[in-house]
C-alpha cells in the first residue's frame, strides 16, 4: 500500500468465515479463514460452505504486493514457526458487511491496518508456495542495512545560561 510501485505481486483469492455470535450486541462473528493461490472465476461473496453454524464465503481477489524496502519484514515473517498473511476487511454500510481492502505478507503493515479500529484484520497461514515465492523475492532483493547510531551534540551549558528575558507576555 505504498506510493512506490511494487516489484512483484502474488494474486490470491480470499475466504472469510461467518459464525453465529454468543454476544447480545452482534449477530455474527466474522474472521478471515484463508487464501487461495491464484484467483478463481467465482463471483465475490459466493457461498462456499454452510454447516448451519459456520458459513464460508469467497470474498474476492487481491494482490500481495512485494516491495524491495520491506524485505526485512518479509524475511522476519518467513522465520516464524508459521508464516502468516494479514487480511484486511473494511466495514461497509450495506450488504455484504465488508469489502476486501488488502492482503499483505508484511507484519508491520498488517499491524498498522489495525490502528483505525474500524478494520477487521486477521491472520491466516501462508501457503507453502507463497512462502517459496516470497523467500525467492527476499533472496533477490534484500540489502542488509547497517545500523549507525547517531552521536548527539553535547549541550553547551554556557549558552543555556545566557538566555535573555522571555519575549512579550512577562508579568506586569
Amino acid at each position: 500500500m505504498s506510493a512506490v510501485p511494487s516489484l512483484a505481486s502474488i494474486p490470491v483469492g480470499v475466504v472469510v468465515e461467518r459464525s453465529k455470535s454468543a454476544s447480545q450486541w452482534t449477530d455474527y462473528y466474522w474472521r478471515p479463514a484463508g487464501v487461495l493461490a491464484g484467483v478463481p472465476e467465482t463471483p465475490p461473496w459466493s457461498k462456499l460452505s454452510d454447516d448451519g453454524d459456520r458459513v464460508s464465503f469467497y470474498v474476492g481477489a487481491a494482490q500481495i504486493d512485494l516491495y524491495r524496502t520491506e524485505t526485512a519484514n518479509y524475511r522476519d515473517n518467513l522465520q516464524f514457526e508459521t508464516p502468516l498473511l494479514w487480511i484486511i476487511l473494511r466495514p461497509t454500510e450495506a450488504d455484504p458487511p465488508y469489502e476486501l481492502a488488502a492482503v499483505t505478507a508484511d507484519p508491520a503493515e498488517g499491524e498498522a491496518m489495525t490502528e483505525s479500529g474500524a478494520n477487521l484484520v486477521g491472520t491466516v497461514e501462508m501457503p507453502e508456495a507463497m512462502q517459496e515465492t516470497i523467500a525467492a523475492f527476499v533472496a533477490e532483493h534484500h540489502v542488509e542495512q547497517v545500523f549507525v547510531k547517531r552521536k548527539r551534540d553535547r549541550a553547551n551549558p554556557e549558552a543555556m545560561a545566557r538566555r535573555g528575558p522571555p519575549m512579550g507576555g512577562g508579568r506586569k
